[in-house]
């Protein structure tokens, strides 16, 4: 909105100088943290009291789980995902260029899946139990969701002129001229990546804090890369593609960090309240809808590689038990498995933050290995 004030209402400038600094993207990346994280405090205290009146016994906890969760965890609200996605729509909103398709895709999925999870959580809580929509459901429409972002970032996505086909093509990190073009099977990969990213960080969503703080490093981590990639000199200068358009989008990650920010001020152990299915799944979607946008799939992997781990670790626990009878895990996903050897639920979460930190500087440190 402010950025439509700068571009169309010429008087503005004259008598409000300051609107001029709408036209660069670094204060606009810092509007948009605040903005967001404000918008998450301020409906903190109120919203979580509406929740706990509204929902009764809270988020339906694992029987299986750490025994200590039934004790501790009983009873908090869910849907805190809604916060954060209050905080991203403002934000995203008032300071992000109409203009950028690209941006508003990753908005478009991130809420989208937000509501997804919405509809997921609520079941959950109606039913009072720890399973809400069937995982085809849930699947059916993620993977619907995410070819149709697919479709729309493929047609609207400026073709720079070093690279005409950028739109469907793999781009492989450190390695500079190593770019597959993969045709219209890039939306089935584009698709993967999205839906994948959404359900790898609604696995890491099981202790207080440890989904959202990587989700921020992550998406802290993206909006340089957004800057670097969407600024034709930079690029240049670090022999990375051009992504026109690109920088937008960090924009609109600033919004997911503060947006996490101003969650965490009430999910900082002990939780007042989690964010459920509504904020990992959304969170989880935007990412991977980032990573498609920016041309940097394998580099998700490599920064959320937490995430990464946390599916994986599910997958070969399910897959081993089908075919020996026996778990690789105590418990997964694996954080589960670190508490079920006694680890500390804090012990556990910063640990996990720690990784996450590297796990992004390692992501990062691809943008000059060229």
């Amino acid at each position: 909105m402010f950025y439509l004030l700068y571009e169309h209402v010429t008087s503005l400038h004259q008598h409000w100088p300051l609107i001029n600094l709408m036209k660069y993207q670094t204060v606009r990346i810092f509007l948009a943290m605040i903005t967001a994280m404000i918008v998450a405090v301020a409906m903190g205290s109120r919203f979580i009291r509406w929740m706990r009146a509204r929902q009764g016994k809270g988020q339906p906890i694992r029987e299986d789980g750490p025994s200590t969760h039934l004790l501790t965890k009983k009873g908090t609200p869910t849907m805190g995902g809604l916060m954060i996605l209050a905080g991203i729509a403002v934000a995203t909103v008032l300071w992000v260029d109409p203009h950028s398709a690209a941006a508003w895709v990753v908005f478009g999925v991130t809420m989208a899946y937000g509501l997804l999870g919405f509809i997921d959580d609520y079941a959950k809580v109606t039913k009072q139990t720890s399973a809400g929509l069937t995982s085809i459901q849930k699947l059916v429409a993620q993977i619907a969701i995410a070819v149709a972002a697919v479709l729309v970032l493929m047609y609207y996505s400026p073709q720079p002129a070093d690279a005409p086909q950028l739109a469907t093509s793999l781009v492989v990190p450190v390695f500079k001229n190593f770019i597959f073009n993969l045709g219209y099977f890039y939306v089935v990969f584009g698709a993967v990546v999205i839906v994948g990213a959404s359900n790898a960080v609604n696995l890491t969503d099981g202790l207080d804090g440890l989904a959202i703080v990587p989700v921020m490093i992550a998406a802290g981590a993206f909006t340089l890369i957004a800057y670097l990639v969407g600024n034709a000199k930079f690029a240049e200068y670090l022999i990375i593609h051009f992504v026109p358009g690109a920088g937008e989008v960090a924009v609109l990650l600033a919004a997911i960090i503060g947006g996490g920010m101003g969650f965490l001020w009430y999910n900082a152990p002990p939780a007042k309240i989690f964010m459920g299915d509504t904020g990992s799944l959304a969170l989880g979607g935007g990412l991977g809808a980032v990573a498609v946008a920016l041309k940097h799939e394998i580099v998700l992997a490599i920064i959320g590689g937490l995430f990464v781990m946390e599916a994986l670790s599910v997958m070969i626990q399910v897959g081993y038990f089908k075919l020996t009878k026996k778990r690789v895990f105590l418990m997964a996903p694996i954080h589960h498995h670190f508490e079920k050897l006694g680890w500390a639920e804090s012990t556990v979460v910063i640990r996990f933050w720690i990784v996450a930190a590297m796990l992004a500087m390692v992501g990062l440190a691809t943008l000059k290995l060229r």
